[in-house]
């Protein structure tokens, strides 16, 4: 299946004092992206159980090129892995603008890769939960 692809502004202040984007912000530039997919396209797709309570357990983040301030922001594409019966993973390419200022962005060179493993959680009994068929359906239309 193909990957959710998300356009996430970077803005002015993301920046740290070398002109690139601080390393804490790339994780929020994930976050932002990967609510996207969990809340907007699945509330879109009919799925709404992720938006009552989502935990992160844990996340790995890899830099590999510097994030400098573009107006075109960054694009992010996520795909689901590792759906088991109350987790998931997300792995992130996030890739730059190719500077050709045609709108198009480098996929051969992502700026960084991450995962993010995410846990179901009720939040009225304070525990974990097991993912629905709904859940599971739609994590793989973005299984890769």
């Amino acid at each position: 299946m193909a990957p959710y692809v998300n356009d996430v502004a970077v803005r002015w202040s993301d920046q740290d004092a070398y002109g690139h984007v601080n390393h804490a912000r790339v994780v929020t530039l994930l976050e932002d992206a990967r609510t996207g997919l969990l809340f907007d396209a699945a509330a879109r797709a009919g799925v709404a159980a992720f938006e009552a309570g989502l935990l992160v357990a844990s996340l790995e983040v890899a830099y590999k090129r510097p994030i400098a301030w573009s107006p075109a922001g960054v694009r992010v594409l996520m795909t689901a892995e590792d759906v088991r019966a109350a987790s998931f993973r997300v792995a992130y390419r996030l890739l730059l603008p190719d500077g050709d200022g045609d709108g198009s962005f480098d996929e051969a060179k992502p700026a960084v890769t991450a995962t993010t493993q995410l846990v179901p959680y009720d939040l009225a009994t304070e525990r974990p939960r097991r993912l629905t068929g709904e859940e599971r359906e739609f994590l793989a239309g973005y299984t890769a």
